[in-house]
């Protein structure tokens, strides 16, 4: 097998977007989003104070939210993310949730939605808060990169993986990847690229 098919995947083109799939009511793909997601949006949610019997109900609000709006999304400027999206949707889930809550002081206590409401929404209510202590967002994340590149390695030839692997995950360099699979080094920099594309596109953070 030569370099340049080991850089063709089995299953065919990889240039294709989870959030294009998903817009076309793709059951598989939005299977995967909500998959990938809802884990990190959990997280969001813990922090900001939603009760553990409670995080399923907003959970669905904010999936139901993003089904409808999924086509509003766009990365207008270099700093927009879908993460970034999503998390403003959850926000103003989570502020729904308590101000229900308010209006139900026996459930939690009115006078603990409003501190978490007051703790949401800040002293601007457009300014969105981290909803985590350093370091806490990127833990979970690291658990939704993991579950996107467990999804997107069947399309990938194994070589091709090992180097991306080799490279971005070990910390090793291109030109000893290369010695280690008998590559050259620019196809170990392809391979890493090719991979690292696929993976943001299935993250929703660049389209097609």
């Amino acid at each position: 097998m030569t370099e340049a098919s080991e850089q063709r995947p089995p299953g065919g083109s990889t240039s294709r977007s989870l959030l294009n799939e998903a817009r076309l009511a793709d059951a598989a793909a939005w299977e995967r989003l909500v998959t990938l997601y809802a884990p990190l949006v959990a997280s969001w949610c813990r922090r900001w104070g939603v009760l553990q019997q409670d995080i399923v109900d907003v959970l669905q609000e904010v999936f139901s939210a993003v089904a409808t709006h999924l086509n509003r999304f766009r990365k207008d400027r270099p700093g927009d993310t879908f993460r970034g999206w999503l998390m403003a949707i959850a926000r103003n889930k989570t502020l729904d949730y308590f101000q229900r809550k308010h209006r139900e002081p026996t459930a939690i206590g009115g006078t603990e939605a409003s501190m978490r409401l007051q703790e949401i929404q800040g002293p601007a209510d457009d300014e969105l808060p981290s909803p985590a202590p350093a370091g806490t967002d990127d833990f979970v994340f690291n658990d939704v990169l993991l579950r996107a590149l467990e999804s997107i390695r069947p399309e990938f030839h194994e070589r091709t993986w090992q180097a991306f692997w080799k490279v971005v995950i070990d910390g090793r360099t291109a030109a000893d990847v290369a010695a280690d699979l008998a590559m050259k080094p620019g196809t170990v920099r392809v391979s890493k690229s090719r991979v690292l594309l696929r993976l943001r596109r299935e993250l929703g953070d660049i389209g097609e």
